[in-house]
């Protein structure tokens, strides 16, 4: 036989092998996503830019299964049982509330978070540089910046007396949150003026039926159902010319007065080397939490001249975006 023959043989042999290599399809992985909807989608587009950038392409490495609560727990809780069944790899979570209820509703399966509340305080992980569990992500300081938020509305508004607030009592996010406000007012002699909601229909009523001379402000402290029906205040405030403060920047973009917070899209894009590591084999435990830390203040002063308001300009020079 000649050595002609012989590396055809081989090559034969060793063609059938290489194609079968060749024609096997490379694992594709499943994330399952919980969000409450709304300004939340930031975050979803910015975990979507981040594993870009990490080179990990959507449809062909990994695919988002979106499940929309609309800013129902229940509903968050029954979606994550749901994942876990469908034997998702991952489930991700753009808040905190819903990775409470999460946390509750699954047993094995690894969960990426982005918490506007101390994940700790929250009973998430054990500590951010050890999480201890199947549970890691990204902190970033929704909740904890709500005295500073009432803080810079009494300076935009220096004679501001009374403020009111809309939250859902069972959240228990809200509760922390709600806390933090009611400690702040008391060190400023403010008063907080609390109403609990907890569906769309009883924030609507409980909207529409503020007095305009009622009260002096709106403060949004973290709650899901009002992030998620920002523009129903937003609108409601500028008729009963009521200065307001938004946890979130798209909130001031949208008509609302002011914000002061962290960009959702940083945190989905900081979020996104979780997700990767985790679904190429990294434990969750040996993923400390980060934090996000910029921070932006924006003011909107087009809503400012509708409601009669004048800004200080103190305040305008520390505003890092201003809407005109």
């Amino acid at each position: 036989m000649s050595i002609r023959t012989i590396v055809v043989l081989l090559i034969g042999l060793a063609l059938p092998t290489s194609l079968a290599q060749a024609q096997q399809p490379k694992k594709v992985y499943r994330v399952g996503v919980i969000t409450f909807g709304g300004a939340w989608y930031e975050t979803i587009d910015g975990l979507r830019d981040g594993l870009m950038q990490l080179k990990f392409e959507e449809g062909k490495q990994f695919v988002l299964t979106i499940r929309d609560t609309k800013g129902d727990l229940k509903a968050a809780e029954e979606i994550a049982r749901n994942l876990e069944r469908e034997k998702v790899n991952l489930i991700y979570i753009t808040n905190a509330s819903p990775t409470v209820v999460a946390r509750r509703a699954t047993a094995d399966i690894p969960i990426v978070f982005c918490a506007g509340t101390d994940p700790v305080v929250l009973g998430l992980v054990d500590s951010f540089a050890k999480p201890r569990g199947r549970l890691t992500g990204v902190y970033y300081r929704v909740t904890d910046l709500t005295a500073k938020r009432l803080e810079i509305l009494k300076e935009i508004v220096p004679k501001l007396r009374r403020v009111v607030t809309f939250y859902n009592p069972r959240n228990p996010v809200s509760i922390e949150a709600s806390k933090l406000a009611r400690e702040a007012a008391g060190q400023m002699g403010i008063q907080l003026v609390e109403r609990h909601v907890a569906s769309v229909e009883e924030l609507r009523a409980g909207v529409h039926s503020l007095k305009v001379g009622q009260v002096d402000a709106y403060l949004q402290v973290s709650d899901a159902l009002t992030v998620v029906q920002g523009q129903l205040i937003i609108d409601t405030a500028r008729v009963k010319r009521l200065p307001t403060m938004f946890l979130l920047n798209s909130s001031v973009i949208k008509g609302g007065l002011a914000a002061y917070s962290q960009s959702l899209h940083e945190v989905g894009r900081v979020s996104a080397k979780y997700v990767q590591r985790i679904l190429t084999g990294v434990q969750p435990q040996d993923l400390p939490v980060e934090g996000v830390d910029k921070i932006e203040f924006v003011i909107n002063l087009k809503t400012a001249k509708q409601i009669g308001l004048t800004i200080p300009q103190s305040v305008l020079y520390r505003a890092d975006k201003v809407i005109k």
